[in-house]
């Protein structure tokens, strides 16, 4: 009939809109609700605020929505915001991420530029050995007078002991990256260098590599201590374990008071869940290959 014959076109017609539909990945009420924490908190007007949240997207996939906004804190009026940002997307290996840190040398505070300088040059992009290249030219010349103080203090931090040993904890870090995601390089940092983190806290980051029973146990209880810095510590560790199963342990997380820990709990949980699936997805086509062999035979 007529009617029916329609029907098959229009089925025939919306056939790949469906498709890929169903090739994006499904929003869940858990991780629906850590995007908009994220999001909330990057459009927050407490520039500590969204300086939290940049940091702790360097824990999320980048094929989350929250952390396409990352970019975009590179135009945040605050300093500490956009230099979080620099930090965070200097994990990502991506070319909308490199061309962004590119742009962010031009900055006008000499520390948003510098910071996007060393991180190109980390990723071996022209663009930022040319820069420090540059700056140390400038420096080693009589002109030198023409560097501005945030430069000099810049290279002369790379100097100091602290900065030293956070530079060493990062190359031993002692994780398997996964492809396509970050190794929460920002958020160690950020709890490093906070004065208000305890001795316990840093325990937590150290110990996070150790994939032990007891270490695992140990982190898990963190995740209910008093002090907010051993809580937002677990919660880093547990979420680059890359083990879904644990997405159920950050959860209750979210609705902690402290800012620094929910917003990792968030960024955690969206990493745990797009590991979970494609986890899924993979499983998925190994079963397909498996049943194509069958047919085969």
């Amino acid at each position: 009939m007529p009617w029916r014959r329609r029907c098959a076109r229009l089925l025939l017609a919306f056939a790949p809109a469906l498709a890929q539909a169903q090739a994006h990945r499904p929003v869940t009420p858990i991780t629906d609700r850590c995007s908009d924490l994220l999001r909330q908190a990057l459009e927050n007007k407490n520039p500590d605020t969204r300086k939290q949240a940049v940091v702790a997207l360097s824990l999320a996939a980048p094929g989350e929505p929250a952390f396409g906004k990352l970019e975009g804190m590179l135009q945040d009026k605050d300093v500490e915001v956009r230099l979080a940002a620099v930090a965070s997307l200097a994990e990502v290996k991506t070319a909308s991420a490199r061309a962004a840190l590119r742009r962010a040398l031009e900055d006008d505070v000499p520390e948003v530029g510098f910071a996007a300088a060393k991180a190109l040059w980390a990723m071996h992009d022209p663009a930022g050995e040319q820069t420090l290249l540059a700056v140390l030219e400038r420096q080693t010349k009589t002109s030198s007078n023409y560097i501005s103080k945030e430069k000099r203090d810049a290279l002369r931090m790379l100097q100091t002991p602290r900065v030293l040993f956070l530079y060493a904890f990062r190359q031993g870090i002692g994780f398997v990256p996964v492809p396509g995601l970050g190794e929460g390089i920002s958020s160690m940092t950020a709890l490093l260098t906070d004065p208000g983190v305890s001795g316990r806290a840093t325990a937590a980051l150290l110990l996070g590599k150790d994939k032990s029973p007891a270490i695992l146990d140990a982190l898990k209880d963190a995740l209910l201590d008093m002090d907010w810095s051993v809580r937002a510590a677990a919660v880093h560790s547990l979420a680059l374990r890359d083990d879904p199963a644990l997405q159920t342990d950050l959860e209750p997380l979210l609705d902690d008071d402290k800012a620094p820990v929910r917003l990792r709990a968030a960024a955690g949980i969206l990493r745990l869940s797009a590991i979970a699936e494609e986890q899924s997805g993979k499983k998925g086509r190994k079963t397909s290959v498996r049943k194509s062999a069958d047919t085969a035979r």
